[in-house]
C-alpha cells in the first residue's frame, strides 16, 4: 500500500458513526447497520508506540480515519503526530527535477542542440508518474468458500461463532508471522536482519464480494514502519514476508479448519481443485452447488441488470427516432455494453441483516429447504474428529511425512527453501485436527527438520565470525535459515547426464550436401531465411545426442522445423521422426504443424515404463515448449534417446515460462553451451519497432515499455476499469470480423469476462439464454464456445481425442446435463464429427471459451 491517500479504501466500506463495540463479535454488532464494522488495532507492536505519556494504543481498539492518515499517510505516530524515524521518500516535483538536470549539463552545450536536449529533459520528467513510498502491506484473510456459504445463512449466534473461528485463525497467523517473518534490516545494503519489536497493523472486517456474495474476510494492513529491539524505527523487510506469503496462506488454511472444528464440531474433507493445482478442503456437507451459487461472477444483482435493460432500450428508442429504423443484432450489442457502462456503481454498502436475507432466500431455491435450518442440521450432525497433540505421532509417521513433503516440492522445482516446505508442510497435515495451535506448529517444525534433513544444502556455510548476540538459534542474522537454498540429489543427477548429453556428439546426423539441398528448397512457398538455414544446419550436422534450438515467439521455428523434418527423413527414413511436447495440446499442434506423430511427454514415458513405446537408432525426437517441461522428464527422454542411438532436440525459449514441475533444465543447458543454434529474426511483426521492443521485453528491459507507451500501446487504471477496456477492445474486434484474445490475472476475472461476452450474444440470438452450470458458476449452452480443461482419452471423435485446452462449440444440450459439443478449428468455426461430454465433465471440467 502506497504511502500518500492509499489508506482511504480501507474507510469505503465501514459505517457511519463508529461507536464502541458492544457484543463479542465486532459482525453481530453492526448486524442492522449499513456497511461493516470499524477497523481495530492489531499486532505486539502497538507497545512500541507507548511512550509513557500519552494513552497507549492497545489491541482492539478501533482505528479512526485520523490514525491512518498519521501512520499510512505521513509515517508519524497515529495518536501524538511524532515522527517514526525518517520521512516516506517522495519525488521532487517536475520543475526541480528540470532545474536540476539542465545544472548538470555540459556548458559547451549550446544553440539548437542544447534546446534540444532541454526539450527532451522536460519531456521526460513531466511524463513521470509520482513516485510513493510503501506505506504498509494488505493481508487478505478469508476462508474456504464453505465457510462463508454456511455463515451467510445461519443463524446470528452460529454467524458469532464462525466470525470467532476466523479471527482466531487469523491472529494465530499474525503471531506467526511476527515469531518468523517479522524483521528489518540494518548495515550497508541491509546486510543482517534485526528482530523487531513487533508488527503493528489494523484489521477491517468485510462481509461479501463485489457480487454480493457471503465472503467473510479481514484486511489486515501492516505498517511498514517498525521499531527494532535496539529502539530504532525502520522499515519492514518486505522481500522475507513476500518469499513468506503462501506458506502464511497455508498457515491461515490450517488454523481455520482447527478453530472450525472445535468450535462447531464441522468436518473437512479434500476437494480435488483438478490438474495442477493443490488439494482444496472444503467442509463435509456443503453442496458444491451452494458453494457455485455464492461464486456469481456477475457485475451486479437483479437490480443491476434491470437497469442495464432499461437503458438498453431507451437507447433503442433513440436509434429508432434518430434513424428511422430498428437496429441490427450487432448495433443492439454495442447499444448493451453502452448501458451496461452507463449504469456500473461502486460496490453498495448493505445492511448485514438485509445481505443475510438475500443468501437465505438464494441458498433456499438450491437447498430446497429452509437455509438456517439447513445449516443448523449441518452442525447438529457433523462428527467431532480426533483432536491430535503433538507427541500422538511417532517418529515414523514424522519421517514418512517428511518424505511427502520432499517428494512434492522436489516435483514442483528445482531448488526450495524453508518457506516452500513451511507451505507443503501444512498442506499434508490439512487433514489431521490438531488440539491447539501450538500443537500444530510444535508438528510442522518436527517436519521441517527431517525435511531439510532429507535435503541436499546448495548454500555454503557461514564461515565468518559472527558477534554472539547475532546467533540465532540454527542460523545467524548475516544468513538466517529461510536464506538458506536446497536441491536433491536426483535433480542434480538428472542435470548432469543432460549436459554429459548435450556434448556426446556420438548421435546420428546428416551429411552437408543433404541438408544443404532441403534447406535451399522453399517450404510451403517460403524459403529460408539465413538465421533459420544455419540453425538447422548446425543442429543436422552436430552429431550432438541432446542439442537445442532457441527462438523468440514468432522467430519461424515451425518453418525451420519443417525443413529439418524434410532432410531428416530424406536421410533416416519415413518415420524417423517424432515429436514430443509437455502438454497435450502442444504436441497435437506440433503434430498438425509437421505431419508427424507426436504426444505428451507423460505419456510417452509411461509407455516407455511399460515397455510399449521405444525409440529407434537414428530416429529425431522434437520436444517443442521445452521451456515448459520438468528436468526429470528430460533426463529419462535423453536417456533413452542416447542409449539407443537416438537424438533430442530441444525447442523453446529461455525467456518464456518455466516448466509446472520441477524446471530449468532448458535455460542450464543454453547457459552452459557456448553457441546455441539460435534463430535471431522475429518475423511475426510488421512494423519494426515492434519487432526490437518485444525482443527488449524478452531480454528484461524495462525501457522497451517506453516505446509502448509512446505509442499508445499502454492503458491503465483500476480493475473494474480496465476490464470494461479488455471487453469494449475485444467486442470491436469482433463485430469487425477479427479474432482476439482476453486475458486477465485471474480465474474470476475470466469468468466476468466470459459472462459479458455471452450477454451480449444472448442479445444479438447466437447463444441461447438457458444453459448448464459450470463449476466456476457461468453457464453454458447451445453455440457457446467452451474450453475443455481435463485430458480424457476415452472421449474421442475418431482421430483426436479431449485434452486440456481444446476449444469446442456448444452444438446441443440434453436433459442428462451432458453437452454435444464440435472441435472449433483455426478459424475459430467447428469442424469434424461431433462428441458428447458426459455431464460430470461438463460440470467438473468445462469454462467457457
Amino acid at each position: 500500500m502506497s504511502s500518500g491517500k492509499g489508506y482511504e479504501y480501507l474507510l469505503k466500506s465501514v459505517v457511519v458513526g463508529d461507536g464502541d463495540r458492544e457484543m463479542s463479535s465486532p459482525l453481530t454488532r453492526y448486524y442492522t447497520e449499513t456497511g461493516s464494522p470499524p477497523g481495530t488495532w492489531v499486532g505486539t507492536g502497538l507497545m512500541s508506540l507507548d511512550n509513557g505519556r500519552t494513552p497507549a494504543l492497545a489491541e482492539g481498539d478501533t482505528v479512526t480515519e485520523e490514525h491512518l492518515a498519521r501512520l499510512l499517510g505521513d509515517s508519524i505516530h497515529p495518536v501524538t503526530g511524532e515522527r517514526l524515524g525518517t520521512r516516506f521518500p517522495s519525488l521532487q516535483p517536475p520543475r526541480e527535477r528540470i532545474a536540476a538536470r539542465i545544472a548538470r549539463l555540459d556548458p559547451e552545450l549550446c544553440g539548437e542542440e542544447r534546446e534540444q536536449v532541454v526539450q527532451r529533459i522536460r519531456e521526460e520528467e513531466v511524463a513521470k508518474k509520482p513516485r510513493t513510498a510503501v506505506a504498509g502491506f494488505d493481508l487478505t484473510f478469508s476462508p474456504p468458500k464453505s465457510v462463508s456459504a454456511i455463515w451467510g445463512v445461519a443463524d446470528a449466534g452460529t454467524q458469532a461463532l464462525i466470525a470467532q473461528a476466523h479471527h482466531a485463525a487469523m491472529r494465530d497467523t499474525i503471531a506467526l508471522l511476527e515469531d518468523r517473518v517479522a524483521v528489518t534490516r540494518v548495515g550497508r545494503g541491509g546486510v543482517a536482519q534485526m528482530p523487531i519489536v513487533g508488527v503493528i497493523a489494523t484489521a477491517f472486517d468485510h462481509y461479501d464480494s463485489r457480487a454480493a456474495d457471503p465472503q467473510l474476510h479481514t484486511h489486515v494492513v501492516v505498517s511498514n514502519k517498525v521499531q527494532g529491539q535496539d529502539g530504532r524505527w525502520r522499515t519492514l523487510d518486505s522481500r522475507r514476508l513476500h518469499k513468506a506469503a503462501v506458506a502464511l496462506s497455508e498457515s491461515y488454511n490450517g488454523f481455520v479448519t482447527d478453530h472450525t472444528a472445535r468450535l462447531l464440531g464441522v468436518t473437512w474433507v479434500p476437494v480435488d481443485r483438478g490438474k495442477d493445482r493443490n488439494t482444496g478442503w472444503e467442509i463435509e456437507g456443503v453442496p458444491a452447488a451452494l458453494i457455485a451459487e455464492f461464486s456469481r461472477r456477475t457485475t451486479g444483482g437483479s437490480d443491476g441488470a434491470a437497469g442495464i435493460e432499461q437503458v438498453k432500450n431507451r437507447l433503442i428508442e433513440q436509434y429508432v427516432t434518430e434513424h428511422g429504423r430498428q437496429p441490427s443484432a450487432a448495433m443492439i450489442a454495442k447499444l448493451r455494453q453502452q448501458a451496461t457502462l452507463e449504469t456500473r456503481r461502486e460496490k453498495e454498502l448493505h445492511p448485514l441483516a438485509d445481505l443475510t436475507a438475500d443468501w437465505r432466500a438464494r441458498a433456499e431455491v438450491v437447498l430446497g429447504e429452509d437455509a438456517p435450518t439447513w445449516a443448523q442440521h449441518l452442525l447438529d450432525r457433523g462428527a467431532t474428529e480426533a483432536r491430535l497433540r503433538a507427541d500422538d505421532l511417532r517418529l515414523e509417521q514424522i519421517e514418512d511425512l517428511a518424505s511427502v513433503v520432499l517428494m512434492s516440492v522436489a516435483n514442483r522445482r528445482a531448488t526450495w527453501g524453508r518457506w516452500n516446505l513451511h507451505a507443503e508442510t501444512m498442506r499434508q497435515i490439512m487433514g489431521v485436527r490438531f488440539a491447539t495451535t501450538g500443537d500444530r506448529l510444535r508438528v510442522l517444525d518436527q517436519i521441517l527438520a527431517h525435511a531439510e534433513a532429507g535435503s541436499l544444502r546448495l548454500t555454503p556455510d557461514y564461515d565468518r565470525t559472527v558477534p554472539v548476540h547475532y546467533v540465532e538459534g540454527e542460523g545467524n542474522r548475516f544468513q538466517p535459515v529461510d536464506q538458506i537454498a536446497y536441491s536433491s540429489q536426483d535433480i542434480l543427477d538428472a542435470e548432469r547426464r543432460l549436459l554429459a548429453h548435450s556434448q556426446d556428439d556420438g548421435g546420428p546426423s546428416l551429411t552437408a550436401r543433404l541438408v544443404a539441398r532441403h534447406t535451399s528448397r522453399k517450404i510451403r512457398g517460403v524459403r529460408l531465411d539465413p538465421d533459420q538455414a544455419v540453425a538447422i544446419t548446425r543442429i543436422a550436422r552436430s552429431g550432438l545426442t541432446l542439442d537445442l534450438l532457441v527462438g523468440p515467439a514468432g522467430s519461424g521455428k515451425t518453418t525451420a522445423l519443417r525443413a529439418l523434418h524434410r532432410a531428416w527423413t530424406a536421410g533416416h527414413g519415413r518415420d524417423s521422426v517424432i515429436g514430443l511436447a509437455p502438454s497435450a495440446a502442444a504436441a497435437e499442434v506440433l503434430s498438425d504443424s509437421l505431419g508427424v506423430r507426436a504426444e505428451n511427454t507423460a505419456k510417452f514415458l509411461y509407455e516407455h515404463a511399460k515397455g510399449r513405446w521405444k525409440l529407434e537408432a537414428g530416429q529425431l525426437v522434437l520436444v517443442d515448449e521445452s521451456s515448459l517441461a520438468g528436468t526429470l522428464a528430460l533426463g529419462r527422454i535423453a536417456a533413452h534417446a542416447a542409449e539407443v542411438g537416438a537424438k533430442v532436440v530441444l525447442i523453446g525459449d529461455w525467456a518464456q515460462l518455466s516448466a509446472v514441475e520441477t524446471g530449468g533444465a532448458f535455460g542450464m543447458l543454453v547457459r552452459h553451451r557456448q553457441s546455441v543454434p539460435e534463430l535471431t529474426d522475429v518475423r511475426r511483426f510488421a512494423k519494426e519497432w515492434e519487432k526490437s521492443a518485444s525482443l527488449g521485453l524478452r531480454h528484461g528491459r524495462t525501457d522497451a515499455l517506453d516505446e509502448y507507451q509512446e505509442r499508445g500501446r499502454l492503458a491503465g487504471g483500476d480493475a473494474e476499469t480496465m476490464l470494461d477496456a479488455i471487453y469494449e477492445a475485444w467486442r470491436s474486434d469482433r463485430d469487425a470480423g477479427l479474432r482476439t484474445l482476453m486475458i486477465a490475472g485471474t480465474g474470476e476475472m475470466v469468468a466476468q469476462l466470459n459472462e459479458r461476452a455471452r450477454a451480449d450474444l444472448i442479445e444479438t440470438g447466437h447463444v441461447e439464454a438457458d444453459g448448464l452450470r459450470l463449476h466456476d458458476g457461468t453457464t453454458a449452452g447451445v453455440g457457446d464456445l467452451v474450453v475443455t480443461r481435463l485430458n480424457d482419452r476415452r472421449l474421442s471423435t475418431g482421430r483426436a481425442w479431449v485434452k486440456n485446452g481444446d476449444r469446442w462449440q456448444v452444438m446441443h444440450r440434453y436433459d442428462d446435463g451432458s453437452l454435444a459439443v464440435r472441435r472449433l478449428g483455426r478459424s475459430d468455426k467447428p469442424h469434424g464429427k461431433a462428441l458428447v461430454l458426459p455431464a460430470k465433465y461438463v460440470r467438473e471440467e468445462l469454462e467457457l471459451g
